[in-house]
């Protein structure tokens, strides 16, 4: 209860979301509810009031500005380490995340593509539409696909993502350059078939260098160590 931040209409929200974020069940339990016809609430700043909390709160979720492993202590281990039912594993667990970011971030690219090309010729929009989706693809996996917390290595994976970038910029923009040398004045549609054929071939890719390059399984080299170091033969006197 400490940390939640709000006294107002949002402080039972932002208080389920620690409780979440803590590993705790939450049961929802039935009352009997007496309307008071006299009470009044201003809407429109209630409103503004919530939306500002819904950010605040997703801002620190998003940058691991809040202390989940002070939350999660006290109740006997992180909730974060624990296997969840249903949800495959490993390879299968991160392909599952990595297709879901994909298919997001495919969309956010493809809106932002047709309003950039609204003002400005194709590689351009391309580039700038590439450049932004990145962006939000790296953190989006760094998060959820690969479960890398806390604001340790951003910037450093954010520089490596945005090399992962420079290959799908070069694969998507080549396709508009052959794209533009065999047919002259292609379609919008067109444009965007090709582009979505040419991040395709970019996402493979893309995932290959996030698991082996961006954010590669460090916990099993440390465990290979470790298990390394438990047989080697010591002295006892």
């Amino acid at each position: 209860l400490p940390m939640v931040e709000d006294t107002g209409w949002f402080f039972d929200t932002e208080m389920l979301v620690l409780a979440e974020r803590a590993g705790l069940r939450i049961h929802e339990v039935p009352v009997d509810w007496v309307d008071d016809p006299d009470s009044t609430v201003h809407i429109v700043k209630t409103a503004a009031e919530d939306l500002k909390g819904v950010w605040r709160v997703g801002r620190a979720l998003a940058t691991g500005a809040l202390p989940l492993d002070r939350l999660a202590r006290p109740f006997g281990d992180d909730p974060r380490d624990r296997a969840v039912p249903g949800v495959p594993r490993g390879l299968a667990r991160q392909l599952v995340g990595f297709c879901v970011v994909g298919v997001l971030s495919t969309l956010v690219y493809l809106a932002l593509y047709s309003l950039f090309r609204l003002g400005v010729g194709p590689q351009s929009a391309n580039a700038a539409a590439l450049l932004v989706s990145a962006v939000a693809n790296t953190a989006a996996n760094r998060r959820l696909t690969f479960g890398v917390r806390g604001r340790g290595g951003a910037v450093r994976h954010q520089a490596q993502g945005l090399v992962v970038f420079a290959i799908g910029l070069a694969l998507t923009s080549g396709s508009l350059a052959a794209l533009g040398t065999a047919s002259g004045s292609a379609s919008h549609g067109t444009e965007l078939a090709v582009l979505i054929a040419a991040n395709l071939a970019a996402t493979v890719l893309r995932f290959l260098l996030f698991r082996a390059w961006v954010f590669p399984d460090r916990r099993t080299d440390h465990q290979d160590a470790r298990k390394g170091a438990a047989h080697e033969p010591r002295n006892v006197r």
